[in-house]
């Protein structure tokens, strides 16, 4: 296992690390009510009775949130609870209308799965899930639009949640965020969350705790809220261990405790004191029954999964011949593995390859588009490749293509007829321009029949530069070897 350990004055210490990832349930209406579900939308217009705690208002469960739930536990590889259960998780905040969240508790819908992660170095670590429960989101406090008041917007109160709690599996950092972006790609291959952290759809709580080498048992831990960003989580794990150890070392005693992660300032603040379960005085919620779902639809949901990051992975390297670092890249996003064998399928699969994660990658980086807005589609990019395999263009000229194709997004047949760039493929033509080109420079000619091979890439590229890059180059090779010996 990779190595993570903070260097005290007085020895090393290891990171004990688990997470709490609040993610947004994608569905058209809230979890127990039917107002629009949609991120944005002018303040309070996305609020029912139910949502905003109007007496006698009483939730109606949303099937689909539950599915997408369901969807999503098996994505975990999770124990799938054919029962389960809503309980109040009473507690104060403005932007909690009835004072109390609709959660579940003691019997959560999805129980105990793993999220296989890789790290840098190709280790591969296993991060258990302890659980995965469903509840409501509140609402929104703004602060920051006059100076004596606060503004609420409920327009997310109500929105369906998903909170997947981690065991405390995870070492350092590094895991941290390999975590979260794996959980993230699992969740958008399943369409059950759109993994948007900069919108607040995915969130996480840090719980952070320290102990000395070779410890057993855990110490207290303190809970980081509301971390919006991977890298903002691994940066507040190394300053909130560091602030652990130096306090242990000097003699002092963790306070467990809620805190918040000031990025600008690199450290983590008390918000409260960390509450405990019976502080939520948790019970059953009088106004829903208990969850029972059928073992034969959970059987349906996970026959109609899409195919997962790690099972497309391993079929691309089988059919595809791809290698395990270029697997990764390729199914990052499956809007990524989704267009790559749309162009592999008809194409020789290793220029493919080459090709999107080369040349196709890094114009779409140089004009700041991705796959989903390329105005160059998949099709078209076969199409290209198809004509560097039958010997229409070459390499070379078909870089030219693509950055036309990227440009105007126009098909790159259209573009080599428009631009004659039909590859020469005319042994005599070839000829003619190698004798001219060997007669120009005979003083070369002999230095390399004299045992200068290195000439030889002289020759090839006066060749190229004489038919104005479109001679076959495999043409030219096999002839210039053939009049350099005669």
């Amino acid at each position: 296992m990779s190595t993570y350990r903070i260097t005290g004055e007085t020895g090393e210490w290891e990171v004990i690390v688990g997470l709490e990832v609040h993610a947004q349930i994608v569905s058209q209406s809230k979890l127990f009510s039917g107002a629009s579900a949609e991120y944005g939308g002018e303040p309070n217009t996305h609020v029912s009775l139910v949502d905003a705690g109007f007496p006698g208002m009483l939730p109606v469960l949303n099937r689909e949130c539950v599915a997408q739930a369901v969807r999503t536990g098996l994505g975990l590889r999770a124990q799938i609870n054919l029962f389960s259960r809503f309980d109040r998780k009473n507690y104060f905040y403005a932007d909690l209308p009835t004072g109390y969240q609709i959660s579940q508790f003691e019997h959560p819908i999805v129980g105990k799965g793993t999220v296989e992660i890789e790290l840098s170095d190709g280790e591969i670590r296993h991060i258990g899930v302890t659980r995965m429960h469903m509840e409501q989101d509140a609402g929104k406090s703004i602060h920051d639009q006059d100076p004596t008041r606060s503004f609420i917007d409920l327009n997310r109160a109500g929105v369906a949640l998903m909170e997947i709690v981690s065991e405390p599996d995870i070492r350092s950092p590094e895991e941290a965020g390999a975590y979260i972006r794996k959980l993230r790609q699992i969740l958008r291959y399943l369409g059950t969350c759109d993994g948007n952290m900069e919108e607040g759809s995915m969130r996480a709580d840090v719980n952070v705790s320290v102990r000395r080498e070779g410890e057993e048992g855990y110490r207290t831990r303190c809970e980081i809220k509301n971390v919006n960003s991977v890298r903002f989580v691994m940066q507040a794990i190394e300053v909130e261990a560091q602030r652990q150890v130096d306090i242990w070392e000097s003699g002092g005693e963790i306070d467990q405790e809620t805190r918040l992660f000031d990025h600008v300032k690199s450290e983590t603040r008390s918000l409260r004191t960390k509450e405990d379960a019976h502080d939520y005085r948790y019970f059953p919620e009088p106004d829903l029954l208990p969850l029972v779902i059928e073992q034969s639809w959970v059987d349906e949901l996970k026959a109609a999964l899409p195919e997962l990051p790690e099972d497309k992975r391993a079929r691309l390297e089988k059919e595809y011949g791809v290698s395990r670092y270029e697997s990764g890249v390729l199914t990052a996003e499956q809007s990524v593995a989704d267009f790559y064998e749309t162009v592999a399928r008809g194409a020789d699969a290793r220029l493919a390859t080459n090709w999107i994660l080369g040349d196709f990658f890094a114009a779409l980086n140089r004009t700041g588009r991705t796959i989903e807005d390329s105005p160059v589609s998949a099709e078209s990019l076969r199409e290209l490749l198809s004509l560097i395999s039958d010997s229409t263009i070459n390499g070379k000229i078909a870089k030219e293509v693509l950055e036309d194709m990227v440009e105007t997004g126009e098909k790159a047949s259209v573009i080599v007829d428009r631009k004659g760039l039909r590859q020469v493929t005319d042994t005599g033509a070839i000829e003619v321009a190698i004798n001219d080109i060997l007669a120009a420079n005979a003083d070369k000619v002999a230095e390399y029949k004299s045992g200068k091979d290195k000439l030889f890439g002289f020759f090839v590229g006066q060749t190229m530069k004489a038919m104005k890059g479109k001679a076959n180059p495999a043409m030219v090779n096999e002839l210039l070897k053939k009049l350099l010996t005669a």
